[in-house]
Order: structure tokens, then C-alpha cells, then sequence
């Protein structure tokens, strides 16, 4: 029995040394044999054992990593690596590959588009082009200058970013036609944009992306979609102004198609006749959707946000009556407003309670306490999802949604305002000037209840946001009416896009003597634009409203 028992053991140990010294021995043994040869032969050797593993389309795991692995330690100095590179990158992206007759041209193919990349002896690049089948290929200086730099992850990932742009299910033949389709979608897009409209905005670029029909339209470039963007807040306007004066830092939506489970009926041409038609609001006048100008597709078109955006469930519905019924369901995860716009902030390191206070510094040491009831902001009509696309099947539909999250954009940025990173940094002994609570009405309406100097009387700041381009103030305090200056704080809000600035500014109108004087000329509305600077020089700009 105990020699038994030990022999078991034994046995097994033997087996694993055995085992151990064969691998050792195979190990030893291709190492010597590869010892005298080039890296370049290796990786060219590693590719022929991953064309022979292949199978149902797919390549050995371990084989792909292990030339993965030798590229990336190479250094790119000839044409072969060059090409042994750009393959893989092909394999890992989905994409084939294939070299021109000449063997100067790599070409990188996908179902509605490829990529050119031209080479020159030694490895070195030079151009990149990118073209969707059926149009002439056009370069690329970004992707030119990834290659030019060796940067292989950078490029490969522009790859992906570019292949998700059209992610869309078929053959080649239904692929192309909603390609096509998306071609003349962005026509009518520009059509649209370009129809006159009076200007309401001094700053013609802000006025476009506000109030243009269709956004600032960009044509799509170096194989990316078009861009609208779509919104931009007084801070944005301010944070975002480059040394040419020109402003960017909005929110923007590409112009995109997707696969969807239904079929719907998408233009084949364009539907606005040239010269343009337009009805008494100043719209164009569509051509119906028939069987000769279009087709049923199993797609829609998109409008993908950057960022997302927290939308309300009623604006979501209001989308829905928009598009006919394209986004039919709700939302399964929603959650508060409020909640939702911590989340997709990239400064707030608080979370989500049933009673959340903020302090808002201000300038001139000024701070302001902000308490968003938890019980309250959890009512049906406000909550909302966090919306990274919305789908759409006619041009028609676009200025509608841009109004829709124009709207909501308006709304978040005034509730956003009363957010601040300092929540977690509160001081008990703080001195507040201003102690507010935010309350939710209906899904655009808000109010602010406060109390002045004296912490006796309650007042209440009513704001109604009507669309993006109006809101309505109504302030409420005892034994007080004064319809100018209601007209003054909403003008002030419209102007800024802050609670608290516009709190800061009722306080200095109702309470002047407890306050120091502002005076509009000083040098803080010159001041560097910062992110301290910007609440002073946004307070400074209100305050000279008549």
C-alpha cells in the first residue's frame, strides 16, 4: 500500500520534467535554427503559419499576437516592413490587403472604402489617400503623417474610427446603396444650410451654429462624415476662442448611417430642386418620397453626438413625433436629470445623493450654496437617458432635432452652472452670500428659492426655458413687482447661461448697499480668459445691460 501510494507521485513528476525537458529541447532547437536569420524572414515565416491556420475567416490567436509582437519590436526601415506592418494592421482592423503590380501602392480595403498608401524605397511613405468605392481617392495629412512618424497604434485606430463611421450589415451591393443615399442626404444638408435667414447673433460663427437651420455644416474630409455643430454656451464661446479669433469647443453631431432591424424608405437622390423652393417659414419645399427617388433599405441615418447628451424622456418622445416614429422606444436605464449631467461631467468628483449641496465661488470672494432635493428631481418628468445617436430617415427631420437638442442643451447648461467641483470641499463655518435651492417645474421650467441679506424673506426666481433663443424670468418676492426687471434678469440669463451669475446679479440689483460697486470698465473684463477669469468677465459683460 505505501509503495503505491508513492508511486503515483512519482510518476507524475517524471511526466512533468519529461515534458518539461522536450519543450526545453524544441525551444533550444528553434532558436538555433533561427538564429542566423534576418527578423524579417521570422515575421515572414509567422505570416505563412497564420495563413495556414485559418479557418471559418479566422486566424490562430496565439500566431497573430506572436507577429504582432515581432513587428511592433522591429524598426521600419524598408519597404518589407513597411508592408508587413500595414498587413497586419489590415488583419487586426478586419480589413484585407493587397500590394499594386508595381509593388509601390498598399491598398487597405473595406466594403465602402480603402485606403492607398503610396511607398517609397527604404519603407518610407509618400502619400495617403482614402476613397469610398466609386469616388476618386483623396489624401490624407493626418494619416500621412501617423505613417511619417511610425506612429502604428494612432493609425490603426483611425482605421477603426473610420470603419465604425459606416457600420453597416449586408452585402456589397446593399452597402453601397445606403452609401450613396448618405451622399445625398449631405447634399439637401447643405442645401439647407445655405438658405438665407436674417442674423440674430453679432458673431456670425456663433450666430450659425445657434440659429442656422441646419448648425455650422462641415463637409466630411479624409473619409470622416460631416459635422453640425449644433450648440455652444457663453463659456464655450469664451473658453473656446483659438489666436485667429475664430471659436470651437460646441457640441457637434456627425452625420452617419447605421443598420436597423426595420427597413425604411431612403432618398436616392436629392430631394430639393435647384434653384430651391421654400415655404412661407423659409423652409424647402421636399420632393416626395416615391419608388423612382427612393428606396427601402435596412437602415436609417444618424446624427451621433460628441459629447452624448443627457436628453429629457419628454424631448426623446418630442424626437419620436419628429421622425415619424423612428425612435419608437423609450430608454430602459433613466435617471434624474441632474444626475445624469454629473456623470458625463469631466471635473465633478461627487455623486449622485438624495440631497446634494454645491458651493459656487464667484469672484470679488463671493460664494454661493446651490442644494438640488434628491426627492424632488426624482419626479417621471425629469428624468432622462444619456443619447449617443439619433436615428432619422429625411432631411427634413434634421432642423426640427437640432431645435430639440438645442433645447435640452440650453437646459443642462443651466443646471450644469450650479455644479461645482468644491461640493466636497464644503466649509461648516462658511459664510454664504447666497443660500439657493433648485427646484424642478415642468420638463423646461425651474424655479430658484433664496433668501436675501436678511434670512428672513423667501423669494423665488421663476425661469422658463421656452426654446434655446428665449427665456422667460419672473422674479417673486414679497410686496415686490417690477416687470423691467424681470425683462433685465432675462436678458442677463440669456446673455451668460449661469444661475449663479444671474443669482449675483439679481442680488446687486435688489441689495445694493451690502455689495461694493461693480464698475463695467475695470480691468478684470480684460483679464487672460481662464477658467477663474471667465465668471468675472461673463458677471462684468451682464452687469452693462441697460
Amino acid at each position: 500500500m505505501e509503495s503505491e501510494s508513492l508511486a503515483g507521485p512519482v510518476s507524475m513528476k517524471s511526466k512533468t520534467l519529461l515534458s518539461h525537458l522536450k519543450s526545453k529541447t524544441l525551444l533550444s532547437h528553434l532558436k538555433s535554427k533561427y538564429a542566423d536569420k534576418s527578423w524579417n524572414e521570422t515575421a515572414r515565416l509567422v505570416r505563412r503559419c497564420m495563413d495556414k491556420t485559418k479557418g471559418n475567416g479566422r486566424v490562430c490567436e496565439p500566431i497573430a499576437q506572436c507577429l504582432q509582437k515581432i513587428n511592433e519590436a522591429l524598426n521600419v526601415s524598408s519597404l518589407t516592413a513597411m508592408v508587413s506592418r500595414l498587413e497586419m494592421i489590415a488583419k487586426q482592423r478586419g480589413l484585407t490587403s493587397h500590394m499594386s503590380p508595381t509593388e509601390t501602392v498598399c491598398y487597405l480595403t473595406a466594403d465602402l472604402f480603402y485606403i492607398e498608401v503610396v511607398l517609397l524605397p527604404g519603407g518610407r511613405v509618400e502619400d495617403v489617400r482614402v476613397a469610398h468605392h466609386g469616388e476618386a481617392p483623396v489624401s490624407s495629412p493626418s494619416l500621412l503623417q501617423l505613417l511619417r512618424m511610425k506612429k502604428f497604434q494612432e493609425f490603426s485606430l483611425k482605421l477603426d474610427d473610420l470603419a465604425s463611421f459606416y457600420n453597416i450589415q449586408g452585402d456589397s451591393d446593399v452597402k453601397n446603396k445606403i452609401y450613396a443615399s448618405l451622399r445625398h442626404l449631405e447634399t439637401d444638408l447643405f442645401k439647407i444650410s445655405h438658405l438665407p435667414r436674417s442674423l440674430r447673433e453679432s458673431d456670425l460663427h456663433v450666430d450659425l451654429i445657434m440659429n442656422g437651420r441646419i448648425g455650422n455644416v462641415q463637409p466630411g474630409k479624409e473619409g470622416t462624415p460631416m459635422t453640425v455643430e449644433y450648440y455652444i454656451s457663453p463659456l464655450d464661446v469664451l473658453m473656446g476662442l483659438s489666436d485667429t479669433g475664430e471659436v470651437s469647443g460646441g457640441q457637434i453631431a456627425l452625420v452617419t448611417v447605421g443598420s436597423s432591424d426595420a427597413s425604411h424608405r431612403l432618398q436616392r437622390e436629392s430631394l430639393i430642386s435647384c434653384p430651391p423652393q421654400v415655404d412661407s417659414l423659409g423652409f424647402p419645399v421636399f420632393e416626395p418620397l416615391t419608388e423612382s427617388c427612393s428606396e427601402v433599405l435596412p437602415a436609417t441615418f444618424l446624427l451621433k453626438l460628441q459629447p452624448p447628451l443627457p436628453v429629457l424622456i419628454s424631448f426623446i418622445d418630442k424626437m419620436g413625433s419628429v421622425t415619424d416614429g423612428v425612435i419608437a422606444e423609450k430608454p430602459q436605464q433613466v435617471e434624474p436629470l441632474p444626475q445624469l449631467l454629473m456623470k458625463t461631467s469631466n471635473t465633478l468628483k461627487s455623486s449622485w445623493t438624495e440631497g446634494l449641496q454645491f458651493v459656487v465661488p464667484l469672484p470679488v470672494s463671493e460664494y454661493h450654496s446651490y442644494v438640488f432635493p434628491g426627492a424632488e428631481w426624482g419626479r417621471e418628468s425629469w428624468k432622462g437617458a444619456l443619447i449617443h445617436t439619433v436615428p432619422f430617415t429625411h432631411p427634413g427631420h434634421v432642423p426640427a432635432l437640432l431645435d430639440l437638442l438645442r433645447h435640452q442643451s440650453a437646459i443642462n447648461v443651466l443646471l450644469a452652472s450650479c455644479f461645482s467641483d468644491h461640493s466636497h470641499q464644503i466649509d461648516a463655518g462658511l459664510l454664504y452670500d447666497l443660500r439657493c435651492e433648485i427646484l424642478p417645474g415642468s420638463d423646461h421650467c425651474l424655479s430658484v428659492t433664496f433668501s436675501l441679506d436678511d434670512n428672513i424673506h423667501l423669494a423665488v426666481l421663476q425661469v422658463t426655458v421656452v426654446d434655446s433663443h428665449q427665456m422667460s424670468c419672473r422674479l417673486l418676492m414679497p410686496d415686490f413687482v417690477d416687470h423691467k426687471l424681470d425683462d433685465y434678469i432675462s436678458r442677463v440669463l440669456m446673455r451668460c447661461m449661469s444661475i449663479p451669475i444671474t443669482m449675483r446679479a439679481i442680488r446687486r440689483k435688489v441689495a445694493p448697499p451690502s455689495l461694493p460697486a461693480a464698475d463695467p470698465e475695470s480691468s478684470s473684463a480684460l483679464m487672460e480668459i481662464t477658467d477663474q477669469s471667465v465668471p468675472e468677465i461673463i458677471s462684468t459683460v451682464c452687469l452693462r445691460l441697460p
